[in-house]
């Protein structure tokens, strides 16, 4: 099995700054492409932004120039720094090693108008 415990969320200001962490432990042979999702109430999951073991990062569009995604290939650890939050950026968010189908608990981010 695999672990992953994220963590960093919060009530925040639009226009304010949170960052998430995510570390993944238990069964891993391989990391590989590691990513954030976030779920809106209603809505369904949508993908935030993928990495690579080298560091190649892919974001929507949505978040493009406002949040970083990093990681610690060490630690098996994943990061999303996330600035110039919007309220539509309020919702669930997970993390994922890309090659398994394991999810999180999630980490609640609120963004507040």
């Amino acid at each position: 099995q695999v672990q992953l415990v994220e963590s960093g969320g919060g009530l925040v200001q639009a226009g304010g700054s949170l960052r998430l962490s995510c570390a993944a432990s238990g069964s891993i042979s391989t990391v590989g492409i590691m990513g954030w999702f976030r779920q809106a109430p209603g809505k369904q999951r949508e993908m935030v932004a993928t990495i690579t073991t080298g560091g190649a990062a892919n974001y929507a569009d949505s978040v493009k120039g406002r949040f970083t995604i990093s990681r610690d290939n060490a630690k098996n650890t994943v990061y999303l720094q996330m600035n110039s939050l919007k309220p539509e950026d309020t919702g669930v968010y997970f993390c994922k090693i890309m090659i398994y189908s394991y999810w999180g608990q999630g980490t609640q981010v609120t963004v507040s108008s």
